[in-house]
């Protein structure tokens, strides 16, 4: 009996302790909206403030999206979300190929976005969801003079390593899935590795373009 009241508490402590390093941890993650801000608001200070990105050097620029921003995207996500119906399709080899491909067409097309700010204001709106959604989307409105605010939304998920987006939305046009037809049409003519060699080759004439 004693070894099994022993056996008992030695449990219950042990649950206890991990229910409260799973709190502790849950406190850590950032809220999805806070997030959005704190990276948007940081990345726009350093574009604010770098001569050389306001001038246009597009190397700078795509190593500022690497570094501050890309770290809370959820490319194989983003990736199964442009293939459709295509991605369960794909070997695990295509799919990595895939996704840093499509990783490298959207870090310049984010950058390009980058180089083109000028001192717009951004404004993030509450978060409408229940504390225990994992799946919500961030609502932001970028506010330039004399033009009608663009409302800039982004899908957010919770992982194991916190929040990450999934897909964004400019002007209610969604960045990933405007890739779907494209891609889709690619498979249909050349297949899975058909699409990869096309997304490669155009990062590759995008990168000596930009040098």
């Amino acid at each position: 009996m004693r070894r099994m009241t022993v056996r008992l508490l030695s449990m219950l402590v042990a649950g206890g302790m991990i229910l409260l390093a799973g709190r502790a941890l849950a406190a850590e993650i950032t809220p999805p909206e806070v997030l959005v801000k704190n990276v948007t608001n940081e990345v726009l200070e350093i574009v604010s403030k770098d001569r050389e990105i306001r001038t246009g050097n597009v190397d700078r620029v795509i190593d500022l999206v690497k570094a501050k921003v890309f770290p809370h995207f959820s490319f194989d996500s983003m990736t199964a979300l442009a293939m459709g119906v295509n991605w369960r399709k794909a070997t695990a080899e295509q799919k990595a190929r895939l996704m840093e491909a499509f990783k490298t067409l959207l870090v310049r097309t984010y950058a390009s976005a980058l180089t083109s700010y000028r001192d717009e204001r951004f404004e993030f709106l509450p978060l409408r969801a229940r504390p225990t959604d994992t799946d919500v989307t961030v609502n932001v409105r970028v506010h330039k003079p004399g033009r009608k605010p663009i409302a800039l939304d982004y899908d957010m998920e919770r992982t194991a390593s916190g929040w990450k987006c999934y897909n964004m939305y400019v002007a209610g046009v969604s960045l990933v899935l405007n890739y779907r037809t494209e891609f889709a049409n690619e498979v249909r003519r050349s297949g899975i590795d058909g699409l990869i060699t096309v997304l490669e080759t155009k990062n590759a004439k995008l990168g000596a373009r930009a040098q």
